[in-house]
This record gives C-alpha cells, structure tokens and sequence, in this order.
C-alpha cells in the first residue's frame, strides 16, 4: 500500500472527489475555521476517517514548511502500473491510442503537471522508465489535481525496448528535438502515437531517440532556447488533441 501526506484546499478536495475512500487521517489547524476549510471538514467527516485537531506549527513541521492552508491527509496515493499491464491496454486498445513517454524526467512537478494536461486531452497513460525518473509521489498527486487518479503511469524496465514494442503495434514514435525542421504543427497526428519528451536541458537520450520514426519541434521566436517540459508537453499534446478533432 503506497500512503502518502497530501496537504492544501485543493489537494485535498482532489483527493475526496477522486479517492475518497482511500483517506485514513486528517489532521486540521483548528486555529484557522476559513470557510474552504470548513467545507472540507464537512465532506471528511462523513467518510469515517481519524479526523484529529492540530495547530499551524505542527502542519508546518509535517509538511516542511509548505503551504498546508490548514489541513493535511494521509491518503493511499496510486500505484504506478506495470510494462504488462501497459502492453494489455495497447492490444485492447479501440481508440486511437495516444501515450506521453517521458525519459529520465526526475522532477515531480513536471509529471505531475504532464498528467493534468494527459487528463484533460484524453491522453491514454504516460510511460516512464523504473530509473532516473520521478513515479507517483505526494507531490506529483499534489500538482496533478485528481489526474494521477485518472490517467495511468506506465512503470518500464527498458524505455527502447518499449518503443521498438510498441512499433511493432503499429504505433509512431514521435520524439521532439531543436535538431528537426519538421514542425508539430505541419505533422500529421491523427495516426496512433507515443509521444517521447526528454528531460529539461539534456533532451532525450541517445537509445531513446534511435527509436523515434520522426521527430518535431516546437516553432518558437524567442530568445529562450527551449520550454519546460511540461508547458512544451501541453502544446504539442494539445496540437495532437486539435487534429484529432477535425
């Protein structure tokens, strides 16, 4: 059982509407009485759960100083998923399918944010790898917002060999690179898809990017050289959402 502590108004009202029945503890700052507060308190005790009065000091220490806004959980977060289960949605697959591959993205937030975006795009799960990579944490579930609850995370030993399988399912592999001159908005994204975006900074690895049928890029006019990973994710994800509506 994977529990974690998950803090904030909104957090906490992701995890009631998402994971209600997986919350063992609360702990509130019973100095605060806010009205948001109080409407958590509301929908936490009809659940049955330990519901225990505290103080701002000892929520700080809980939550290493962070912004609690006066209330903390501990709650049963997802679990990752396995190369086998990933390999059993892509063969019943009826949709066209549409994967986010991360490789070697270690920052919670990036993950946490690419999984809300995964969410609202209808994106079938994100896949990364067991190394060098962020799972599911407190706080990706904190920045994610109830799509770590929704969307899956595909936990695999071997990114490359889980790219070159999935080309064997008739799937493209579609890397990003500064190094292309193919736009994302000139390439054909209706066809079925696995999206590889590579950490901040080094980009996809080597092996990874071997595996790529093409490769597109974001078109920018700027003088920054690259976006965040998660805010480069979103634009192409919903590029590939736009087209798909058409």
């Amino acid at each position: 059982m994977n529990v974690s502590k998950i803090y904030g108004i909104h957090s906490v009202q992701a995890a009631l509407d998402y994971s209600a029945d997986k919350i063992y503890k609360v702990w509130f700052d019973n100095q605060r009485r806010d009205k948001k507060q109080l409407a958590l308190l509301a929908q936490i005790q009809k659940l049955g759960c330990v519901v225990e009065k505290s103080d701002r000091k000892r929520l700080d220490k809980m939550t290493d100083g962070k912004n609690h806004q006066g209330i903390v959980i501990e709650v049963e977060i997802p679990s990752v998923h396995s190369e086998n289960e990933l390999k059993h949605k892509v063969q019943t697959m009826t949709d066209v399918p549409m994967f986010l591959v991360l490789d070697q993205v270690q920052d919670p937030h990036n993950l946490g944010a690419c999984l809300r975006t995964a969410d609202a795009a209808g994106v079938h799960g994100i896949i990364v790898s067991k190394d060098n990579s962020s799972g599911i944490t407190a706080t990706v579930c904190k920045v994610a917002s109830g799509a770590a609850e929704t969307v899956p995370v595909y936990q695999v030993t071997n990114l490359a060999r889980i790219l070159r399988w999935l080309k064997e399912q008739n799937i493209w592999i579609m890397g990003t690179s500064g190094n292309t001159d193919e736009s994302i908005f000139s390439a054909d994204l209706t066809i079925p898809l696995a999206l590889v975006m590579g950490a901040e900074g080094t980009g996809m690895r080597w092996l990874t990017e071997q595996q790529c049928d093409f490769l597109v890029k974001i078109p920018m006019v700027g003088q920054v050289e690259s976006l965040n990973v998660s805010v480069a994710a979103g634009i192409i994800i919903y590029e590939v959402f736009k087209q798909r509506l058409k």
